[in-house]
């Protein structure tokens, strides 16, 4: 494949996928969901026009087939980088990429204008694009012992393809008539397959990253409650489960901890449901103040949360407990149009050698129920068995 070929390739290439997204980004925007990736459509986009550019290089206007489209094809690389610097929850383009792209404009664009030799041009061109190329390498990098096989390919790819990049514009620049075996098409076609796969890579890595994001998105919301961040039924079930085995063992026991805040409808029939969230969210943050970072308290449902609190004896976990009441009793919640005080009732009990998940939880929540129903903003234990363990 030659150059021209290429170009034409990658200027088609870019113009399909610009499409692609439009398509897809109209379809969010009917279901009435945000963008989905500005910067790296937008990436997409211009280089998209300088791969056109510099297909009809000798057609129009040097100025426009030279300085120009490597501009803009500088700008496609650093949005490149941008996008991947995002999807890693950081804003570098206007601190760090912006100023390098200005600079490497103003490097070629100055070259060319001093009518540096077109080797030297290419040179430039290519440590450019390898400098992007490793930018948004660095930012794939991030938390290398914990990315995913896909990240680690992506990261290593993307280093290889940069340095062959940047190797041909090095070679090219001081030794235009090659070395040894090392011919000038050698390395010339070196550097175009690099290109091609770089920008291969590029497009489909960032597409399966973005599949690889949603997907660990929807693996978490199965476990995680959505609004207040803590785990769900289901989720709070699986980390509960070992501790009921290891109750089997002697030792201190585990407790467990049912709180349900007291009529709680009364505030989204009066106040609507936002504020309703909003109370529950304000709950949980201040619950989580008064636990440990080895304690867990998850949603179970509505008003209703549970709290694990592993090694910790009946009594102390009623101590816990009493000090989430009066911290809930202590929150002000303020709404737009008033100051909502809200009171939580919770059932407090251990885990037993002989408890499954359904005999645990009846007994928290007759524990609880006896709180209501003693008058609700309390704390009540249940009642003690056989089979209970001592601390």
């Amino acid at each position: 494949m030659d150059i021209k070929t290429l170009v034409l390739a990658l200027a088609l290439g870019n113009l399909s996928l610009c499409a692609a997204l439009s398509f897809f980004e109209q379809e969010r925007r009917r279901a009435g969901l945000a963008a989905a990736s500005t910067t790296w459509g937008m990436a997409k986009q211009f280089q998209a026009v300088a791969w056109g550019l510099l297909f009809l290089r000798g057609t129009l206007p040097d100025f426009l087939t030279i300085p120009l489209a490597n501009a803009l094809l500088f700008t496609g690389f650093a949005l490149d980088a941008s996008a991947l610097w995002e999807q890693a929850g950081r804003r570098v383009w206007r601190r760090y990429l912006l100023p390098a792209l200005g600079a490497a404009i103003g490097v070629f664009t100055g070259a060319w204008l001093l009518d540096l030799p077109a080797a030297e041009r290419i040179a430039i061109a290519s440590l450019v694009i390898g400098f992007f190329f490793i930018a948004g390498a660095a930012a794939l990098g991030r938390s290398w012992s914990a990315g995913t096989l896909l990240r680690r390919y992506l990261v290593l790819s993307s280093l290889l393809l940069a340095l062959a990049v940047m190797a041909r514009g090095l070679l090219t620049a001081l030794l235009p008539d090659g070395w040894s075996w090392v011919s000038p098409a050698l390395i010339q076609g070196v550097g175009i397959a690099a290109l091609y796969l770089m920008m291969l890579g590029s497009a489909f890595g960032y597409l399966l990253l973005t599949r690889e994001k949603q997907q660990a998105e929807l693996d978490r919301l199965e476990v995680v409650d959505a609004l207040t961040d803590v785990p769900n039924r289901r989720g709070f079930y699986q980390t509960l489960t070992p501790w009921i085995a290891l109750a089997r063992r002697p030792g201190m026991p585990t407790s467990l901890i049912i709180l349900n805040l007291d009529h709680f409808k009364r505030v989204n029939d009066n106040y609507g449901h936002p504020v309703g969230d909003k109370v529950l969210k304000a709950m949980v943050d201040v619950c989580k103040k008064q636990l440990r970072d080895s304690d867990l308290m998850g949603r179970l449902g509505g008003a209703e949360f549970a709290i694990q609190l592993p090694r910790t004896s009946l009594e102390d976990a009623i101590m816990v407990a009493e000090r989430i009441r009066l911290a809930v009793a202590a929150m002000p919640v303020k709404a737009e149009k008033a100051v909502i005080n809200m009171t939580a009732s919770l059932g407090v009990t251990t885990i037993r050698a002989d408890d499954t998940t359904v005999s645990l939880f009846k007994r928290a929540d007759e524990a609880l129920q006896e709180a209501k129903q003693a008058g609700r903003n309390r704390v009540a234990e249940a009642q003690t068995g056989a089979g209970a363990l001592e601390a």
